[in-house]
């Protein structure tokens, strides 16, 4: 995963530098504003790196839990960052918007500009695939981030063109104020995941339809289940659950049940960390401990 993030860091110069450039060729607010959010990418890819080698650390007598969860921070950070560079966008904007001034060497701007863009595709597309399978979001954020990059910027082609086609100034700063917009759109986005992640929100839908279906196989025989959560921390998944069984079998008989449903649940959901928790079913106190807090009405 390191690799593909010195990769994010190594497009993040190049993007920075033909972007300035196209600037520099036009002055348009609308690719300066493109620019702006490379410098956004580069810090964001930057502290990703460091986040990475921080949640890949085994799990010490400090954190028992693994390190995981330093990744919505990455991601939280990078969204606090697209949020800003979305601000400074508007500022710029605003001010070409009341003083409108005419762009230059449209062409030859747009061109490089475009260039860079290719750059953010192809590598943003790598990231989000990577983040995918290795059920990593700071892969996933800054992937999207790049992909959001690259809608921005055709915006941003498209607008200048447009200026220079009709000759219609305020145009320029119209779409860049339309791409801090959309900046705030994808911030907002990864803010939300991180607040999630970090506050234990359970595991999506289609990870609880595969649990309840693994579980449902194992409800015969007298057997049932309660209490059950999820959560996740990064790339890893936890999943824990009472199993109640008849008081009659023997601690071996239970065992063997639990390890198999374990197994079972770690299939469906690949990744996870399963705790189970055997009980006999005909105790009045196995039905007492199903909120986190013993006899409270907590979940």
């Amino acid at each position: 995963m390191t690799r593909l993030l010195w990769l994010s860091i190594a497009a993040a110069f190049l993007t920075i530098g033909l972007k300035t450039a196209a600037w520099l060729l036009t002055d348009s607010v609308g690719l300066l504003s493109d620019a702006a959010e490379s410098i956004v990418n580069l810090v964001a890819a930057t502290f990703a790196l460091a986040t990475v080698h921080w949640a890949s650390q085994p799990p010490d007598p400090h954190h028992p839990y693994g390190h995981e969860k330093a990744e919505y921070f990455s991601a939280g950070l990078e969204g606090g960052m697209v949020l800003l560079a979305a601000v400074s966008i508007a500022w710029f904007a605003l001010e070409r918007l009341l003083h409108p001034a005419a762009i230059r060497d449209v062409g030859v701007g747009l061109a490089v500009s475009a260039v860079a863009s290719l750059v953010n595709l192809g590598v943003g597309a790598q990231l989000v695939r990577a983040g995918r399978r290795h059920r990593s979001i700071v892969l996933e954020a800054d992937g999207r981030h790049l992909l959001t990059d690259v809608w921005t910027s055709g915006g941003v082609i498209l607008g200048v063109g447009l200026v220079a086609a009709t000759g219609v100034e305020r145009l320029d700063p119209i779409v860049a104020l339309a791409v801090a917009g959309n900046i705030v759109f994808t911030g907002t986005g990864l803010i939300r995941r991180s607040i999630d992640g970090l506050m234990d929100r359970a595991l999506p839908s289609e990870a609880q339809a595969a649990i309840d279906a693994v579980i449902d196989g194992y409800a015969a025989g007298g057997v049932e289940f309660h209490a059950l959560r999820t959560r996740r921390a990064g790339r890893r998944s936890f999943i824990s659950l009472h199993v109640l069984v008849p008081g009659a079998w023997s601690v071996h008989a239970g065992h063997i049940l639990v390890e198999r449903l374990e197994r079972d649940l770690r299939q469906a959901v690949p990744g996870a960390t399963v705790f189970t928790h055997l009980e006999p079913i005909e105790d009045p106190e196995s039905f007492a401990d199903t909120s986190l807090e013993r006899g409270g009405r907590g979940v």
